[in-house]
């Protein structure tokens, strides 16, 4: 039996996991990564095995009149182990951390094209998101300093 050095791979190359992803329709695969990941009106459960997508779950949103931390513990008691959106304020971003999780922003297009791309590694990402000022106030979810 030979062994593989698994330090050449990349840990998303050899791990099964689940990557959640907020999206504006359920069109399955074919759903669009939502613009602001606590507006979204489903949330994309990709399950990944080994660098392979093997199937999407996607849920409605059960809080989309959220509270802080409502959507990160809603993502992690589905598994999920990173979460790829296109914009997100910092404190959800913390949120999310607090659980464990992963967060990629600055994405867009297809759900299985971001997957894709992310578990290969070649996700290119927007960061002009974070100049809009949706994304600067947190919606009231608390006040942080400039």
């Amino acid at each position: 039996m030979e062994l593989y050095d698994t330090h050449k791979f990349p840990a998303t190359m050899r791990a099964t996991m689940i990557v959640a992803v907020p999206v504006e329709e359920d069109r399955g695969p074919d759903s669009e990564v939502a613009q602001h990941f606590g507006r979204a009106r489903y949330f994309a459960f990709v399950d990944v095995d080994g660098g392979s997508v093997r199937g999407i779950t996607v849920k409605e949103n059960p809080h989309q009149e959220h509270g802080p931390g409502d959507l990160p513990k809603f993502v992690s008691e589905h598994g999920a182990r990173v979460v790829i959106a296109y914009g997100m304020g910092p404190r959800a971003v913390e949120f999310f951390n607090s659980y464990g999780i992963e967060v990629v922003t600055g994405a867009s297009g297809r759900v299985v094209d971001v997957v894709k791309a992310y578990v290969d590694g070649s996700l290119s990402t927007d960061s002009s998101w974070r100049s809009r000022e949706d994304f600067e106030h947190e919606h009231g979810h608390g006040h942080h300093g400039h």
